[in-house]
Order: structure tokens, then C-alpha cells, then sequence
């Protein structure tokens, strides 16, 4: 039986604690919150669990197995930092810290003492993704095109991070597992239309080595909420929605073949067929993503197993992250990610 306990009772804390709560190898033991209402909350709900104010305690506290922190993303590298200097295993709501070298230093702490340290990357558990990344890996979609995504909605106003590190990470994190290639570049541009605050509004670009593209349009500013992403290839294209409740995947038999023997004297037209099929809308496995991963994290402790969104995926996120904050800061410039976290600390 894993002992957790729990750092920030805030937004995603009581999913967090409730998953941990529920999960049949693990039992949460504490929770840590500077605000006595939230932990008036988590004693009335589970009277059996230990609160404090200072996180401090419970990080120290020798029967507690692994840390799980739900706090603002300015805080995560250090008390992460603590509670694998203390022998804890760690996982770290997104982003794992606020910059790369960050992160490296905290992988090096777990590697250093063998401790899991997991990024909470929770779209990577959904039974949608996995679908996506299925389908990815049989081939049948073809040759991947492009990934766009829209994920924009009337806040959460986050008041250390922009947009683009509280929403577009989940995008960054469902390519960084379905997608077979890594960007090479990147290119973002975003407002903040509040004064004295975080671009609330970003457009994110990321280059790839071949012909693929990818697109991200995030937005606190929005008077809807959209989570749609657009995946095309040369055989077939995929729809996921995520605010669907029945049908969060559709898979269309839809795309376009070229013919590319052109008469000379029509030399610079193409001539484009549009082929349209069917459209398809897999069984999608309706475990809640959060469990799933936290019965992933229990796994990895007591197997001493690398998580599948471990301190490596955490790196690659945070790579492109903070190219994207640097692009923006120089109006869109292109940032090549070899040479990223160089120009970054430059």
C-alpha cells in the first residue's frame, strides 16, 4: 500500500485526492493547503486523512511513500525538489517545472535516489488518446499531414504562466505520445490583454524535419469553450473533440490524391482528386483518465518502472515551452529547439 500525500487543495487537488483516495494500492495519509477552508473540505469529505498548512510536514513525514503536487507552476521545482531530497516519489501537476534546466535537475534527484518522478500529462491516460495514438501506430491513417488544435475558453487567468503553459501543454503532451516525430522549431506569437499580466491569448507553431505541420490556437479569452483537434494524413483524418460525451473521436475516410502526370504545357497545375468515405467513430474506454494514471504512478513505484510521463516526456514539454515564451518575446521569431534552452539562458 503506497502512502500519498497530497500538496495543494486547490483546483486539481480534490481530483487528485479523491483518485488517490479510491485507487485499491494506494491511501492518501495527508493533505497540505495554506487555506484552512480548503482543508475544512478535505476533512469533511475524508475525516480519516491528515491536513497541515505546512507543506513542509508532510513532506517530511518518514511514512509517507510519494508526494502528489496540485500547486501554482512557479512552486513545483521546489518542493518536488524536496520531497525527492527526502526519498519521496513525486508526480507533479503540468508543467513539471517552469524551465528546463529544472527539470533536468529534478530528473537527476530521482535518478539519483531511484525515485519515480511523473509529470500529471492526464490527456495521455484518456481512452481518446490512446485510441488516436492506436490508430497512429497501425499505419492505417497514412502519411500524418498536420495536427490543429483549438483549446480556448473564459479563463482560468493563471497569474506565473501564460496560455500557452496552462492549455497548450496538453497538446504539446498528446503529440509527444501519439505522434511518431519531434518538432525541430518553433514559432508563437500572443497578447496580454490584461495589464501587468501573462499573454492571454497565444498561437503556437511547430516545425517538423519532414512535410509536417502543427498548430495550436490557445485563448482565455474565449466565450465558448473548445477542445477540437484536427489530425490529417493521407488516408484517412481524425476529429477529436473532447467535449463530446458519445462520440469524442470520428475518423473520416476523407483526403485528396495528386496526379502527378501533368501535360507540359499545363505545367504548373495540379491536378487534385477528392476521395470521400465513410466516417467512423470508435469504442472509446470511459476510465477516468486521472485514475488510470494514478494506478499508473502506483505501478511504477512498486516496479521501479519508468512512467510513461516521466521526467523525459516532462524535458520535451518544457523544451517547447520555453522556446515558445522566448519566440513571443522576439514577435514570432522562430526558435530552433537544438539550441533552445542555449539561446534561452543567452
Amino acid at each position: 500500500m503506497i502512502r500519498i500525500g497530497v500538496v495543494g487543495y486547490g483546483y486539481w487537488g480534490p481530483n487528485l485526492v479523491r483518485n488517490c483516495f479510491e485507487a485499491a494500492d494506494a491511501r492518501v495519509v495527508c493533505v497540505s493547503d495554506l487555506r484552512d477552508d480548503r482543508l475544512s473540505l478535505v476533512s469533511s469529505r475524508y475525516p480519516t486523512v491528515r491536513t497541515t498548512r505546512n507543506c513542509r510536514e508532510l513532506i517530511e513525514d518518514p511514512s509517507i511513500d510519494a508526494v502528489a503536487i496540485a500547486t501554482p507552476v512557479s512552486t513545483h521545482y521546489e518542493l518536488a525538489l524536496r520531497a525527492l531530497h527526502e526519498g519521496k516519489h513525486v508526480l507533479v501537476e503540468k508543467p513539471l517545472a517552469s524551465n528546463v534546466d529544472q527539470v533536468q535537475h529534478l530528473m537527476d534527484a530521482a535518478q539519483k535516489r531511484s525515485r519515480v518522478l511523473m509529470v500529471d500529462h492526464t490527456f495521455v491516460f484518456t481512452g481518446a488518446v490512446r485510441k488516436i495514438r492506436e490508430l497512429v501506430e497501425s499505419g492505417g491513417l497514412g502519411e500524418i499531414y498536420y495536427y490543429d488544435s483549438v483549446r480556448v475558453n473564459l479563463g482560468l487567468f493563471q497569474h506565473d504562466v501564460n496560455v500557452l503553459w496552462d492549455l497548450a501543454v496538453h497538446d504539446l503532451s498528446i503529440m509527444d505520445y501519439v505522434l511518431p516525430f519531434r518538432p525541430c522549431a518553433v514559432s508563437a506569437t500572443g497578447l496580454s490583454h490584461v495589464p501587468g499580466g501573462t499573454e492571454n491569448i497565444a498561437y503556437l507553431t511547430l516545425f517538423f524535419e519532414s512535410s509536417q505541420i502543427a498548430h495550436i490556437h490557445a485563448n482565455w479569452l474565449a466565450p465558448v469553450k473548445l477542445r477540437r483537434t484536427l489530425i490529417g494524413a493521407s488516408r484517412k483524418m481524425i476529429v477529436y473533440d473532447d467535449l463530446e460525451q458519445s462520440e469524442k473521436i470520428k475518423v473520416y475516410d476523407k483526403g485528396i490524391t495528386l496526379n502527378n502526370h501533368q501535360n507540359p504545357e499545363k505545367l504548373y497545375q495540379m491536378l487534385v482528386g477528392y476521395r470521400t468515405g465513410d466516417m467512423l467513430a470508435p469504442q472509446i474506454d470511459g476510465t477516468e483518465a486521472l485514475r488510470r494514471e494514478i494506478d499508473h504512478f502506483v505501478h511504477c513505484i512498486e516496479q521501479q518502472e519508468e512512467p510513461i510521463t516521466g521526467g523525459n516526456t516532462g524535458l520535451r514539454v518544457v523544451e517547447i515551452l520555453q522556446a515558445a515564451s522566448q519566440s513571443i518575446a522576439q514577435r514570432g521569431r522562430p526558435v530552433d529547439l537544438r539550441f533552445a534552452a542555449l539561446q534561452a539562458t543567452a
